[in-house]
């Protein structure tokens, strides 16, 4: 699972894109200033960045973080005059979304920059995964999967032999602002099996579900 690092000063919207990031299946954390940005810059896989924080222009810092380790940083900003954007991406960004914004059209991009080059499929035994179509294949033959069916198994192959809380299934895939029941995650997992025999999903009685590698 990939981990998100957002430094985000208003209250508000840092906590709407916790829960959205989350609910897509992303580790997001958070923090407001650029003091605490730098003892967590070293977990994330990729950072949001806003541009003006309570304690001035982020990008001034951005140099140093990067020094840390190198990581795709994507910058949130108001600002939209050119020279500014120029600004943000000679610091070390690899892009800038300005507000406001579609978190759809966030999410993309933050697809898009932790997408290996050339990698768009997974393969798990004799099951085929089109990431860029959304598209899974048994045996080269298209299998129908509905829109949530589809995250769940690209979320169990992304992270084989993790045990996964039917809570926490819920909030990644749902989001808990859909309010659905466990029993919801069990009617999809019921179906999974159905549709794809070879996945090897596992109860944890309890606790929730595990997909075995493949060698397992």
């Amino acid at each position: 699972m990939n981990t998100l690092l957002l430094i985000e000063d208003d209250q508000l919207l840092g906590q709407g894109l916790v829960s959205f990031f989350e609910s897509n299946g992303y580790q997001c954390l958070w923090v407001q200033d650029a003091k605490h940005a730098s003892k967590l810059w070293l977990r994330a896989d990729l950072v949001v960045l806003d541009r003006q924080l309570e304690d001035g222009d982020s990008l001034r810092h951005l140099p140093n973080w990067l020094l840390l380790k190198a990581l795709p940083v994507i910058v949130l900003t108001a600002k939209v005059e050119v020279q500014q954007r120029v600004e943000g991406l000679m610091a070390g960004a690899k892009d800038y979304v300005t507000k406001p914004f579609s978190n759809d059209e966030l999410l993309a991009r933050v697809i898009t920059q932790l997408r290996p080059l050339g990698v768009s499929h997974l393969n798990y035994a004799n099951i085929q995964i089109n990431l860029s179509e959304r598209i899974a294949y048994l045996d080269e033959s298209p299998i129908a999967l509905k829109p949530k069916e589809f995250q769940l198994l690209v979320l169990f192959i992304q992270n084989q032999g993790r045990v996964f809380h039917r809570d926490e299934l819920l909030n990644k895939i749902w989001g808990y602002q859909a309010f659905p029941s466990t029993r919801t995650v069990d009617n999809h997992i019921l179906r999974l099996r159905q549709k794809l025999p070879t996945l090897k999903l596992e109860t944890h009685r309890g606790v929730g579900y595990r997909l075995a590698g493949e060698s397992q």
